[in-house]
């Protein structure tokens, strides 16, 4: 790989992670408009590392936070509002976890296609803007539920999809329950770390299967392009959430799909 493929990947990768704007959509636009190569298994491993790191970081005190006190409270048999929320990530992974193993030869056969893809960004680009003008925005992360967490949880499965938006999906979900636009995100992010480790491990094992050679020089400076890119697209995303709202993803994403059609016919 040329380094501004690579440059590019990541940065794509980076910030299409966390945006509501799905990072399968934006994959196939190189190799469709440009005729990039498939950037290879390694890569892939690479900038999974690089986006899990940027999340981990942002919310370092979130996650130490969580983590200490659901062991104290799991020892202890009891619940606060931090091991609360720590369970209800818990819940919220498993649907997709089972459904990713359930459903994944199913997804890559018959859902891959760039007319799927294409479908998806549009609709669920349009119930997005359904839940950022329908929902009532008046409950906070302390308020989470497990039945909040499970719903949003059967909401991310749905993100198997290529060109649904994990984080756009979760975040859709988290407004129909009546969250304000922060809680919703910040659920979204966090929701996101066990399933980019658990992708990366599996993209890991996948690597170390077939016994490839390591490039180093793409590993190294994806992961760190991804990292900075995701790291730079949280910040600002919840910065500015509440001023900016949704709708300039949602228009994004019909500009998207409409493009998507367009390379198709």
């Amino acid at each position: 790989m040329e380094l501004w493929h690579i440059i590019v990947l990541a940065i794509i990768q980076g910030l299409t992670e966390f945006l509501p704007i799905s990072s399968s959509a934006h994959l196939i636009l190189p190799s469709e408009l440009l005729g990039w190569q498939d950037q290879g298994l390694a890569f892939d491993v690479a900038v999974h590392v690089g986006t899990l790191s940027a999340v981990v970081w942002y919310f370092r005190r979130d996650v130490g936070q969580l983590t200490v006190a659901w062991c104290q409270d799991t020892l202890k048999r009891q619940v606060g509002p931090d091991s609360g929320l720590a369970w209800a990530i818990i819940v919220a992974t498993i649907p997709a976890g089972l459904a990713g193993i359930l459903l994944e030869d199913l997804i890559e056969e018959h859902l891959r296609s760039a007319a799927v893809i294409a479908a998806t960004t549009i609709g669920f680009g349009l119930v997005l803007w359904w839940s950022d003008a329908a929902g009532a925005r008046d409950r906070s992360l302390p308020g989470l539920r497990l039945r909040d967490a499970l719903i949003i949880g059967l909401a991310q499965a749905l993100a198997l999809i290529p060109g649904t938006s994990r984080s756009g999906i979760t975040i859709t979900a988290a407004l129909f329950l009546g969250f304000n636009r922060d809680s919703a995100a910040r659920f979204s992010f966090l929701l996101s770390i066990p399933l980019i480790a658990a992708a990366g491990m599996l993209k890991t094992l996948d690597l170390i299967g077939q016994g490839e050679a390591a490039q180093w020089q793409p590993i190294i400076v994806g992961t760190l392009i991804a990292f900075v890119s995701a790291l730079l697209c949280i910040h600002l995303f919840l910065r500015f959430l509440e001023r900016i709202g949704l709708m300039p993803y949602v228009i994004y994403r019909l500009l998207l799909g409409a493009l998507l059609l367009v390379m198709i016919w």
